[in-house]
């Protein structure tokens, strides 16, 4: 049966180390005169936003400074965002930092100029117009969400994250510096590498896979499997700052358009439940999920292993396919990310709430494109064998 491919991406991608230098004449094409800066707190601190606004600055326009972000941004973080650049008349708005300000901006933006409340557009393409123009300055290797169509807000009053994918809401402009991403500690550095690893892997198993994000996202597993060890290890390693630069947007590249699996629909509800770092229940959840997967195309999995760096010369399709789950496994735990779902800190996941976790992650618009179908029972039993 006949089934035609659409490929999103934003008009304009700025990557290299000084590529951040570009971003005042890339707001002035955009008709920006006073743009409003979404950030968070800590960023402000190290001096990250600074570098930002006085190049925003230097090309003569002005900015003001939302950095009211949480690490999984709300929609009260949406809305006080809003207020303020309604207040200042912003006519641009700039993200500064990971996914979290990022998705944040992008929610801003889309409300800005569509209306109503950012509840209103989650699910799939549920805008009517263009949002305020948005640039997005990437400071981590990780969400890929400075070029995506996807946007993922916490509601807090139903515990969920809310998953907006909308073409729309793809922003005009993505920069990725590697020397913005120089200051990140190891353990961020650990969460949003393996963050661009699963977004890599899934979708190169997903159902919308072509041979064009295929490209993409073999090339991502390659580079982190090459690069996110030295990354951790030493965050003064350029080189692998770079290159995890480009791996994370190769990983975007690839699910901005083949899109996700469980594992994002999974670590959505632990995220919204919980307020956990996305990265790390992605980690988790990955090997467990793709254990899962295994049966609807050992051959995705062996072709990833492969990719891994892993030598799979004389083995079947399936023992190479364990080999990936195996190789994903050592990664995580070279770095230092918590091997279970019981081992992480601060908040205590608990087996009574995998019901409802269960139940709102097959309602997950990145469940859709799972390559195996799961019963909610099984979902439950995925979130089990991560505890």
């Amino acid at each position: 049966m006949k089934k035609t491919y659409g490929y999103f991406m934003p008009p304009v991608n700025l990557m290299g180390a000084g590529s951040v230098e570009e971003i005042g004449d890339q707001i002035k094409k955009l008709k920006g005169t006073k743009a409003l800066i979404v950030t968070d707190e800590v960023l402000v601190e190290i001096g990250i936003v600074e570098q930002v606004t006085d190049q925003i600055e230097e090309a003569g326009v002005e900015t003001v400074v939302f950095d009211g972000v949480q690490p999984n941004p709300t929609v009260g973080n949406v809305e006080a965002g809003l207020d303020l650049l309604e207040a200042e008349d912003c006519d641009v708005v700039v993200s500064v930092g990971g996914g979290s300000p990022h998705d944040c901006a992008k929610g801003i933006a889309l409300v800005a100029t569509n209306g109503g409340v950012i509840n209103d557009y989650e699910g799939v393409d549920q805008s009517t117009k263009p949002m305020m123009p948005l640039i997005a300055v990437n400071t981590t290797a990780g969400t890929a969400s400075e070029m995506t169509r996807f946007c993922i807000i916490t509601d807090e009053e139903r515990h969920i994250k809310m998953a907006i994918v909308d073409w729309r809401v793809t922003p005009n402009v993505a920069i990725n510096d590697p020397l913005l991403m120089m200051k990140k500690p190891p353990a961020l550095t650990a969460a949003t590498g393996m963050d661009a690893l699963t977004h890599a892997v899934e979708a190169y198993v997903s159902t919308e896979a072509t041979p064009v994000t295929d490209s993409a996202a073999l090339m991502a597993i390659e580079l982190i499997a090459k690069n996110l060890r030295n990354a951790v290890a030493n965050g003064d390693n350029f080189e692998a700052r770079d290159n995890m630069a480009y791996a994370e947007f190769l990983a975007g590249m690839a699910f901005n358009n083949a899109s996700l699996g469980y594992v994002h629909a999974m670590a959505h509800q632990l995220g919204g439940y919980y307020d956990l770092p996305h990265g790390v229940c992605n980690a988790i959840l990955l090997p467990h999920v793709e254990r899962f997967n295994l049966i609807a195309n050992p051959q995705r999995l062996a072709d990833i292993a492969e990719a891994m760096g892993e030598n799979i010369d004389g083995l079947s399709v399936r023992e190479a396919a364990d080999k990936a789950l195996d190789a994903i496994v050592t990664l995580s735990e070279d770095i230092g990310i918590p091997q279970s779902l019981s081992d992480l800190e601060g908040t205590e996941v608990k087996k009574e709430d995998f019901e409802v976790l269960a139940e709102n992650a097959m309602k997950d618009a990145c469940s859709l494109t799972n390559p195996r179908t799961a019963t909610k029972e099984e979902v439950i039993g995925i979130f089990d064998a991560a505890f």
